[in-house]
């Protein structure tokens, strides 16, 4: 049990402390409200915001009665909503205007096209625009579907977000041994993609942003049930640690056919069951 709670985190004794966030704020109003439900009566202290997304302005609208619940930029660029649209982003989106799902294709083309990585700037820059629009304070960045992990990708949210006052964005690092400590068969893509954290994290110290020390919600994105954050608080690691989760009250048709997999229900509850077993958030 932590030792001390505080709006930025719980700490577990003088070196381990953690944050409860959520992301895809936004994205449908079952996301939104269990959004603030997970923070007016659970654990819940971040939420990421998809500025592009279909229930976007209901999200600021709930986030602006919730003071304490801080609020970052979750920047979209693959499978999903863009803001500019497909007329002024011809080379990286469809005839929906949406980013397609086929992040490789996304990554090859974010390297190699330069018509694909001005686009691209462009819009990282009118996400950016937008939420500096809502009025709410950048606490954050991050990246759906964690892209910015792609060296452009990070380098331009970087450069463009400290513009509009960006002091601190997430590094996907989730350890390979805490994961084998909690039960978890550890294959060679989750060392691979924990080596990769490096480049970003590197690209984040030499713009001087803040980032804790581990992420957790990879391994079991969208399957972040009560026992397994039990068991992983229990071998929660020295340093910062940001836990984050796909939360929503129901399984709308949005969510259903965007991740249908995805168990929103049950990680709302372990947002919930977290005060009761003593996180509270502030």
């Amino acid at each position: 049990m932590p030792a001390k709670a505080g709006i930025h985190g719980f700490r577990f004794g003088r070196m381990q402390n953690v944050i409860f966030s959520a992301d895809d704020f936004g994205l449908t109003a079952s996301v939104n409200q269990a959004v603030e439900l997970a923070h007016t009566n659970g654990a819940l202290a971040q939420a990421s915001l998809m500025v592009a997304a279909p229930a976007a302005a209901d999200a600021v609208a709930r986030a602006k009665n919730l003071p304490d619940l801080n609020i970052g930029l979750h920047l979209v660029l693959v499978d999903g909503d863009s803001l500019l649209g497909h007329e002024k982003l011809p080379h990286i989106t469809g005839p929906d205007g949406r980013f397609p799902k086929d992040q490789a294709v996304r990554s090859v083309k974010y390297f190699f096209s330069a018509a694909a990585r001005r686009e691209l700037r462009a819009e990282i820059r009118a996400q950016f625009e937008a939420f500096r629009d809502t009025g709410l304070p950048l606490h954050h960045a991050d990246a759906h579907k964690h892209m910015h992990l792609h060296p452009t990708v990070g380098r331009y949210m970087i450069e463009i977000g400290k513009t509009f006052g960006l002091t601190r964005i997430r590094i996907p690092a989730e350890p390979p041994a805490i994961l084998k400590a909690c039960g978890e068969t550890i294959t060679i893509g989750d060392r691979a993609l924990y080596a990769w954290c490096k480049i970003l994290r590197a690209q984040a110290r030499r713009a001087g942003l803040a980032t804790t020390d581990h992420v957790f919600g990879i391994k079991w994105s969208g399957h972040m049930t009560t026992a397994r954050v039990q068991t992983l608080l229990n071998q929660l690691p020295p340093g910062r640690s940001e836990i984050y989760f796909h939360p929503a009250s129901t399984r709308d048709p949005t969510l259903r056919q965007l991740m249908p997999g995805y168990e929103h229900e049950a990680e709302l509850a372990t947002l919930l069951a977290l005060r009761r077993l003593g996180y509270p958030i502030k």
